[in-house]
């Protein structure tokens, strides 16, 4: 739950699937340095912004929803997580540098969330 003046923002971490694929396609001793390099940008970030976090999660397979039924499908959604911040602009601008946009192509979508009334 986020703290009494503070926003709750939705966070989306993109990046192609057709990027990821070439990138799974490369030499391992070529893959591993640089994986192993962007694990530790990221634990630098989370650990640097870890007060704003209120979660993350890696996304999986995806089924699509609609009036004519339930497909597979696949789109561009690794990870997803909770911030919490004084204002979008705010939760946008601590992303700016994430280890995440060293992945060509890649981007982070930051949307304000919040409770809704009764149905």
């Amino acid at each position: 739950m986020a703290e009494p003046n503070k926003k709750k923002f939705l966070v989306l971490y993109l990046a192609p699937a057709a990027v990821l694929e070439d990138w799974s396609k490369t030499d391992p001793e070529t893959r591993r340095p640089a994986e192993e390099k962007m694990r530790t940008a990221w634990r630098d970030w989370m650990s640097e912004h870890a007060g704003m976090i209120l979660g993350s999660e890696a996304a999986g397979k995806t089924k699509r929803v609609t009036s004519s039924g339930v497909a597979d499908i696949r789109n561009d959604i690794m990870l997803c997580g909770y911030v919490e911040a004084e204002s979008h602009e705010a939760a946008a601008k601590a992303f700016e540098r994430h280890p995440h946009l060293q992945i060509p192509q890649s981007s982070i979508e930051v949307m304000e969330v919040r409770p809704m009334g009764p149905m």
